[in-house]
């Protein structure tokens, strides 16, 4: 198994920028594919970002194309996210997630992390 910690949240203005991190222990973490679920409440948890478990392919929804990043440094046991260009419709509880196999859907995530806050305000 693994143990998932997420950082970086807090509150920013529109148009600025932030970097999630999500820290691992427990089972290897490469040999993990990694992404970044948010969940606005009262909707369902989508998934904003996937990463590969060596990290060369990766996966971004529409909805964050070109403003956001998925990285991972798997010396550090470490999963990114740089949020760029935040807009209010971006606030939300960010979760960072782990499956054995790459997937861009909230159900292929068997483990997740406790969330962290973005608020974006206008």
């Amino acid at each position: 198994q693994v143990q998932l910690v997420e950082s970086g949240g807090g509150l920013v203005q529109a148009g600025g920028s932030l970097r999630l991190s999500c820290a691992a222990s427990g089972r290897a973490f490469s040999s993990y594919t990694m992404a970044w679920v948010r969940q606005v409440p009262g909707k369902e948890r989508e998934v904003v970002s996937a990463i590969s478990k060596s990290g060369d392919s990766y996966w971004h929804a529409d909805f964050v194309k070109g403003r956001f990043t998925i990285s991972r440094d798997n010396a550090k046991n470490t999963v990114y996210l740089q949020m760029n260009r935040l807009k209010p419709e971006d606030t939300a509880i960010y979760y960072c997630a782990a499956a054995e196999f790459f997937g861009v859907r909230t159900t292929d995530y068997n483990y997740w992390g406790q969330g962290t806050q973005v608020t974006v305000s206008s």
